[in-house]
C-alpha cells in the first residue's frame, strides 16, 4: 500500500512538472509576457485592399487564442514586423483552347521576429503558402476573401510555430 502510494505520488510529480514546460498548442515555456504585432504593409507588385490589416489581426489572433501573452501596442517583449511581399495570380495549366485550366494565387509575407528576452531566437524569413483554383473561376468578393483567409491561416500558424513552437 505504501509503495502503491509512492508510485502515485511519483507520477503525479511527473505530470504535473511536464504540464508546466509545454501546453496544449506544442509551445514550451514563454520567456515573456507581452508581444506586439506591427502593421504588416503591403509591398507586392499587385495590392489588393485591405489585406494587410487582414493579415496583421490573424497573426494577432493566433498568438492570443494559442498562448497567454499579452498584446501590446508598444515595448512588447516578442515584436512581429514585416510586409507583405508577394501577391500572383498565375496560370498553372493551359487547356487545349489555350487558356488557364487551373490557376494559383500566392501570398508572401516577410516576418522579422524579435525577442528582447531572448535575442538568438530573432529572426526574419519569409513564408508563402498557395491557393489553387479552376482557371475559368475568377474569384472576387468571398470567394477571393475565402482563398485569401486560407492562404494566412496556414502563413499565421508557420510564422507561430517558427517563433514560439519552434517547429
Amino acid at each position: 500500500m505504501k509503495f502503491l502510494k509512492l508510485i502515485s505520488s511519483l507520477i503525479l510529480a511527473i505530470t504535473i512538472n511536464g504540464c508546466s514546460v509545454y501546453n496544449f498548442t506544442g509551445t514550451g515555456k514563454i520567456d515573456a509576457k507581452t508581444f506586439q504585432v506591427n502593421y504588416f504593409q503591403n509591398t507586392a507588385a499587385i495590392v489588393e485592399p485591405g489585406i494587410e490589416r487582414t493579415f496583421t489581426n490573424r497573426l494577432q489572433e493566433i498568438i492570443q487564442n494559442q498562448t497567454n501573452l499579452n498584446l501590446t501596442n508598444s515595448n512588447g517583449d516578442l515584436l512581429y514586423e514585416g510586409e507583405i511581399v508577394e501577391y500572383r495570380i498565375a496560370p498553372m495549366q493551359a487547356n487545349a483552347s489555350q487558356t488557364a485550366s487551373e490557376s494559383r494565387l500566392t501570398i508572401a509575407v516577410m516576418v522579422r521576429f524579435t525577442n528582447k528576452n531572448k535575442e538568438e531566437d530573432n529572426f526574419e524569413k519569409r513564408f508563402s503558402f498557395f491557393r489553387d483554383y479552376q482557371g475559368s473561376e475568377l474569384p472576387v468578393g468571398s470567394t477571393l476573401n475565402g482563398y485569401i483567409e486560407e492562404i494566412f491561416e496556414r502563413i499565421t500558424q508557420d510564422v507561430f510555430n517558427e517563433s514560439l513552437a519552434k517547429w
